[in-house]
């Protein structure tokens, strides 16, 4: 029935109750690619070590053969930056013959922020049968931007994903670190750091050591500006930038992102989304086997996760705030947003404003995301709600302070950790779990609440 509703309000699309955004959560059967049978473990592999994670090519993804695991879970392979997700369901809820919106086009972006499928700004996707376009490291992982392409509901709780894209957002030598700002410099571009953002390997920003290279993944903000959602060591690798298009010049073929001029003048330009050149304003990921002075030599340019504009199209995306005029006339991921008659959770109206971490949801209309939910997700200086979701079966099992649920090493030993439905005791390989954890340090998700399910 609920379904049946959803079918008619998009046909009728007078139904602005058509979208919604969710909570923080991540990934999902792409960890690891496949699970492996009775364990609930999935083997991952990416940022484990400096040198680790994904191919430094044009867009190429790892191919990673030590990130999969056969069993009765399903199999996955990933190969020249696609793979096909053929995993058995996972418990979602969420049928492969689609569920809520029909529309095809329909789509979410943000950072992973859970598993069990895969979980984007709170939205459980199940993946069955998408297409898995992971580059730059092995398999899906808490903190990685993605687009996810596929119907979901009308409650932003569930969806099925027919393609997930995900790539990493900036890669090079760290310049500088500002402590007291949570932030630091690669490239030109200054990388801001929140609650939520995933330490992959090391324990945080004051970890961080001027010329190391790292990969971020991240949200793009104002022009020159990174909101890391996940910040892994790398060794020497080829430059990844992304960012705004700006003082593009097409007679001499360079833009400027951040505080580096980009030379695209040999570059492969790619990912359009209805055909139109590079103009100023919108997002782009830039990739260079060199960087010189001030200058970056691209070898391609890619449109950054492009959102489709067409009308009646469902959209929920998270990101930062930017060029805003009010409830009526803000900006996310450079997509126009009117959220004048949103629900706004996570906090009061007047806290939104520019620099502000949210998740917006909605239907494009003439060009506007007309958001029907609005979810404020960290205020500068005042901080916000961060969690990460891992759902499934325990693998990997030592203790409380050790053990994994979809690839991911969980925490659940500190003293304020809730338990439901069980006890510390009742944890083991095999057990069925829900885990919500607030950070991850050091790759290790710090659990506050697990339910046995």
């Amino acid at each position: 029935m609920k379904y049946a509703f959803l079918r008619a309000g998009l046909l009728a699309l007078s139904t602005a109750l058509l979208l919604s955004c969710g909570g923080g959560g991540g990934g999902g059967a792409a960890f690891g690619n496949v699970g492996t049978a009775g364990s609930g473990t999935a083997l991952i592999s990416g940022e484990g070590s400096p040198s680790a994670g994904g191919a430094d090519g044009q867009g190429g993804a790892a191919t990673g053969s030590d990130a999969s695991a056969s069993g009765a879970g399903g199999t996955g392979t990933s190969a020249g930056g696609t793979s096909t997700a053929s995993t058995a369901g996972d418990g979602s809820g969420v049928g492969s013959g689609g569920t809520g919106v029909s529309t095809a086009d329909a789509s979410g972006v943000g950072a992973v922020d859970g598993a069990g499928s895969i979980i984007v700004n709170g939205l459980r996707y199940d993946t069955d049968t998408a297409i898995l376009n992971i580059e730059d490291a092995a398999a899906l992982q808490l903190g990685m931007s993605a687009k996810v392409t596929g119907p979901f509901n009308a409650d932003f709780t569930s969806g099925v994903a027919r393609r997930v894209d995900s790539a990493a957002d900036l890669r090079g030598t760290v310049s500088s670190i500002d402590l007291t700002q949570g932030s630091f410099v690669i490239l030109g571009t200054t990388v801001t750091t929140d609650s939520a953002t995933v330490w992959a390997d090391t324990s945080g920003l004051a970890a961080l050591v001027p010329g190391s290279t790292l990969q971020v993944w991240g949200l793009p903000g104002a022009p020159g500006v990174l909101r890391a959602t996940r910040v892994a060591q790398r060794g020497p690798s080829a430059a990844i930038l992304t960012g705004t298009v700006q003082n593009l010049d097409v007679l001499r073929h360079t833009f400027t992102l951040g505080g580096l001029t980009v030379d695209y003048g040999a570059a492969v330009i790619a990912g359009s989304p209805d055909g139109s050149a590079l103009a100023n304003g919108i997002l782009v990921r830039v990739r260079a086997n060199a960087v010189l002075p001030g200058r970056l030599p691209a070898t391609l340019v890619q449109w950054w996760y492009p959102v489709p504009r067409a009308n009646a199209t469902p959209v929920q995306i998270a990101g930062i705030v930017t060029d805003y005029a009010g409830l009526g006339s803000l900006r996310v991921l450079g997509v126009p947003v009117n959220a004048s008659s949103a629900t706004i959770t996570g906090g009061l109206a007047s806290a939104v404003g520019n620099g502000v971490k949210v998740e917006v949801g909605g239907v494009m209309s003439n060009g506007v995301l007309q958001a029907t939910k609005l979810k404020i997700r960290n205020v500068p200086g005042t901080g916000g709600p961060s969690s990460f979701n891992l759902i499934g079966a325990i693998g990997n099992f030592s203790s409380a302070a050790s053990f994994w649920v979809k690839g991911q090493p969980v925490d659940a030993s500190g003293a304020g950790v809730v338990f439901v439905n069980g006890t510390a005791a009742n944890l083991g390989n095999g057990v069925n779990v829900n885990v919500l954890g607030s950070q991850v340090v050091n790759g290790v998700l710090i659990a506050t609440r697990v339910t046995f399910e």
